[in-house]
């Protein structure tokens, strides 16, 4: 059994009135685990934020954490018009979204050796229950499979799949 394809745990992008694929668009794309079968490394995962806008087409890397799936979960939740959510959890590349009351999302990207930018897109009016499932989708893909029994203290879980 080999690794499990990419899933974009992000996907937001304009909707497509006009059918051209225009527009602009933030895609986080979870590739894999970081170094699978090393306990201190298994959980980690490796991610890709591909931007594309009229001034701008990146591809930038980002390292998720099981916690950093977790607190994206609870800020979706939580997300309400001019209410924020983001990934990245202070290391390295930031993502942030702000909803706005006219329903578009402010996208925030903040690399500190690279780039810091923003940009707004307008996606479709079920994006937050898409990305609910999308985040499922990912964490079928690679379960947390490591435990801390105490501080700096990790074990495989008895659930782990060999």
């Amino acid at each position: 059994m080999g690794e499990p394809e990419p899933v974009d745990l992000i996907h937001l992008a304009d909707a497509d009135a006009n059918g051209d694929g225009n527009g602009n668009r933030c895609i986080v794309r979870v590739t894999g685990r970081d170094q699978p079968g090393v306990l201190t490394g298994h959980d980690t995962l490796r991610a890709e934020v591909l931007v594309s806008t009229g001034f701008l087409d990146a591809r930038l890397e980002l390292y998720l954490f099981q916690r950093d799936l977790s607190a994206w979960e609870e800020e979706l939740e939580r997300l309400v018009p001019r209410g924020n959510a983001g990934l990245g959890g202070g290391r390295g590349l930031e993502l942030g979204i702000q909803l706005n009351e006219d329903a578009s999302v402010g996208v925030t990207i903040n690399d500190p050796d690279r780039l810091s930018t923003f940009f707004w897109i307008r996606p479709q009016d079920d994006w937050i229950q898409d990305h609910r499932a999308r985040l499922d989708r990912v964490r079928q893909a690679w379960p947390s499979e490591v435990v801390e029994t105490a501080p700096m203290t990790y074990e495989w879980s008895p659930r782990r799949k060999k």
